[in-house]
């Protein structure tokens, strides 16, 4: 049976960003993704998730500068200890969403 997850990003752009967990969630969703969710403080991330029922079960990694045309920094030539930096910062997002995991992660 396909489970499907609303993509926060992409989806219910009419409202703020926060409130499109529960968007989400009164849509029938169980899970949800977004590209990047950095201008958000994990806590207040987690606090929607846990308040809608929902689970995390994708989110990219600080992407350089999106307005610019980056898509990634991992090839970029000196750009190594903002990559790192980056995901240092992806890393420590979902530790603070859930210990539940998705039953496909081990």
């Amino acid at each position: 049976m396909p489970r499907f997850a609303a993509n926060l990003s992409m989806l219910y752009p009419e409202l703020d960003f926060l409130d499109r967990f529960e968007a989400a969630a009164k849509d029938g969703f169980k899970a949800v993704e977004s590209l990047f969710p950095y201008a958000y403080e994990a806590k207040a991330l987690a606090a929607r998730l846990k308040g809608n029922g929902l689970q995390q079960v994708l989110f990219n990694a600080p992407p350089g500068d999106w307005d610019h045309g980056e898509r990634g920094l991992a090839c970029l030539p000196g750009r190594e200890s903002e990559f790192r930096a980056g995901m240092g910062k992806a890393i420590a997002y979902p530790p603070a969403w859930s210990a539940k995991r998705c039953g496909r992660c081990t």
